[in-house]
């Protein structure tokens, strides 16, 4: 009867699903202009679950880290003081193909070339000021969660897990 049905609704079987992480950083500019919480939207509603964030302002040596891969480039130093100008959001999100999805709905790096309804297509039109970072690998990926949340992330069994994958 009913009283079955709802039961089941409110209690679904738990799923085996791969997982994978990934890195999302709000820059500065996003921060600053308040697009935080419309971010964080965009990734609850697609279904992924957040496992980590916080807020801090960046350091020269970390950002410098953080961009090792672009140190040859003349704008490098450009990047690390944009990066130190004011706090950024950094969070670690979890789900099906999350690194591939999450770029997707973060756009092209340029904002110009970015698709309306990406982050960065709804959100920026600078190149220099694209509002957010995310991984572009599963490897990457590791490597970025483990120099931005050395301490780790939160693991917990999230309720909404089995009314978002099979």
């Amino acid at each position: 009867h009913l009283r079955h049905r709802t039961a089941n609704l409110t209690h679904p079987p738990p799923t085996n699903m791969a997982t994978e992480q990934t890195y999302i950083m709000i820059k500065p500019d996003g921060v600053q202009r308040g697009l935080v919480g419309q971010i964080i939207q965009r990734f609850e509603q697609k279904g992924f679950f957040l496992r980590g964030m916080k807020m801090m302002q960046v350091e020269k040596s970390h950002a410098e880290k953080h961009y090792a891969d672009l140190s040859s480039k003349p704008f490098f130093g450009d990047l690390v003081d944009y990066m130190c100008s004011g706090p950024v959001v950094c969070m670690v999100w979890e789900g099906k193909e999350v690194v591939k999805t999450g770029r997707k709905i973060i756009g092209a790096t340029n904002p110009l070339a970015s698709e309306p309804g990406t982050i960065r297509g709804d959100f920026c039109i600078e190149l220099g000021r694209n509002v957010i970072h995310g991984s572009d690998a599963v490897e990457s990926a590791q490597h970025e969660i483990a120099l931005w949340f050395p301490e780790g992330v939160t693991n917990y069994e999230h309720t909404a897990k089995a009314w978002i994958y099979e």
